[in-house]
């Protein structure tokens, strides 16, 4: 997993040195043959973010319909993180400051902490960061669900262990995603750099998806 994620930051590493070029596609993909105009063509397919169904911390209904139009940042934290989910979302605090009120743009923070972390405790730590709205949601699901969308589709590794700080081990990517439900990026949220470098990149996103 972690060789797989040092390649995928060079992909976004080597596509932010040019500024004019579009952000990797990454994950999973499959070429197909196709019928179109009654001539076979060789088309690639992406692996996409599927469909999903959880409650935000005003316990209400979100499914990936609610993101359809948009790019989106999502992340996987729990609230009594003793490590890095507080400089995660302090960093990810500055990404929804600066497209705040951007209705292409929106957040999303999966609880792996599901026994503990409900929609109310997820309200008041969404209000502790002084999040308003539903731009940023913060996500609670069943355990099987929230690991098996991490671990398959956002490619970020989370388990429980006892043994771990705070009884859970997670990477603290943010994973960008397009308005077609693919990745095009991941990025450490405890590294500023990477944070500012996740920004320039949402930008080149924006601007590509309004060509």
């Amino acid at each position: 997993m972690m060789k797989y994620f040092k390649f995928i930051f060079l992909l976004v590493f080597f596509a932010a040195c040019k500024q004019d070029k579009r952000l990797p596609i990454l994950g999973g993909r499959e070429v197909v043959q196709k019928m179109i105009d009654g001539k076979q063509v060789t088309d690639t397919v992406y692996q996409t973010i599927p469909a999903f169904r959880f409650l935000n911390q005003d316990s209400s209904a979100v499914t990936n319909k609610d993101f359809d139009g948009t790019i989106y940042v999502a992340d996987f934290f729990f609230t009594s993180c003793p490590t890095i989910c507080p400089t995660m979302h302090r960093n990810l605090l500055k990404v929804y400051q600066k497209f705040k009120g951007n209705k292409e743009v929106k957040l999303l923070s999966h609880t792996i902490d599901v026994k503990y972390d409900t929609p109310s405790r997820l309200k008041a730590y969404a209000t502790k960061l002084g999040i308003e709205g539903n731009q940023w949601e913060f996500l609670w699901g069943s355990r099987d669900s929230i690991y098996s969308l991490a671990q398959k589709n956002y490619l970020v590794a989370v388990k429980e262990d006892k043994n771990g700080p705070g009884g859970f081990v997670h990477q603290g990517y943010l994973v960008l995603v397009d308005k077609d439900k693919r990745i095009r990026g991941a990025y450490d949220g405890t590294v500023s750099n990477e944070v500012e470098q996740l920004v320039k990149d949402m930008d080149i996103l924006l601007k590509e998806n309004n060509k």
